[in-house]
């Protein structure tokens, strides 16, 4: 590793601004078994919940820095995010502040930094499914100072009338501790309904310690033998391509109802329920 006058501060530029650093890191599907089991992780002791991601089937805003998803968490609350990125944070109005779901957050990972802003606010119980039934429409599921911070971060509108649901994705998250790392642990696993699979571990750690939670995060699943995942795909784009490329599929099939509410996929057993 390269240290001297070049690399001084290099970490704290590219996280300035950030409240938080999320350090992340997908394991290779070869491994993803053998990790689970190494930390003793399954449905019986998760946080299950189910995902929805919501765009247009060429990834419109997507491709303009925006997600726009819901989070229906088995037995918790359900809430919406809309997320922007990358920002630069002097640039975000600090009067986003004032509300408890506002977060300014730096993804770091192997390939690289990302800022971004997010604003996630409640979502009523029962909602997600009538939108997925075609009772309410996706604009429902965003208060309006969701949709205010979309206008003013993105700096552009879209067409929701083209949006469609993306989902569900199934997903486990576990928080846990290792002696070997000063920083909690975060797993979650998402499953396509194909089947797939993607692992993310992560930790997450104030700014002031990004240098050092980098570098140790990475050095203990070097000492765990994790492997390098050589496509280290972040799995919101690994689940968006998938269903967007089956909404294209079944556009091309059949004549477009121009729906708010169409469904790239209709959610399958447990995802049925509120």
């Amino acid at each position: 590793m390269d240290r001297g006058v070049h690399t001084r501060g290099k970490v704290a530029r590219l996280v300035a601004g950030a409240e938080s650093v999320e350090i992340k890191a997908t394991v290779p599907q070869q491994q993803i078994e053998g990790g689970l089991r190494r930390f003793g992780l399954n449905a019986g002791n998760d946080e299950e919940r189910f995902i929805y991601f919501f765009d247009t089937p060429e990834l419109q805003l997507f491709k303009a820095g925006v997600v726009a998803r819901a989070r229906r968490i088995v037995g918790g609350e359900h809430d919406s995010t809309v997320k922007f990125r990358p920002v630069d944070p002097a640039t975000i109005d600090k009067k986003w502040q004032k509300y408890k779901g506002f977060k300014i957050e730096a993804d770091a990972s192997e390939k690289g930094v990302v800022k971004s802003a997010s604003l996630t606010m409640p979502v009523e119980k029962g909602l997600i499914k009538r939108v997925l039934e075609g009772k309410k429409r996706i604009p429902d599921l965003f208060s309006e100072e969701q949709k205010a911070f979309l206008l003013e971060t993105a700096k552009a509108r879209f067409d929701f009338d083209r949006v469609i649901v993306m989902g569900p994705m199934r997903a486990w998250r576990w928080k846990f501790e290792d002696p070997g790392l000063p920083w909690p642990l975060t797993a979650e696993l998402w499953q396509r309904d194909d089947g797939a699979t993607v692992l993310e571990a992560s930790i997450k750690s104030p700014v002031v310690q990004a240098a050092a939670a980098g570098g140790g995060f990475l050095a203990f699943l070097a000492e765990l033998g994790a492997e390098r995942d050589n496509d280290q795909q972040a799995k919101t784009r690994w689940a968006l391509d998938y269903f967007a490329a089956r909404a294209r599929g079944s556009l091309r099939s059949k004549p477009a109802t121009g729906r708010a509410t169409a469904a790239a996929t209709r959610p399958r057993g447990r995802a049925s329920r509120k």
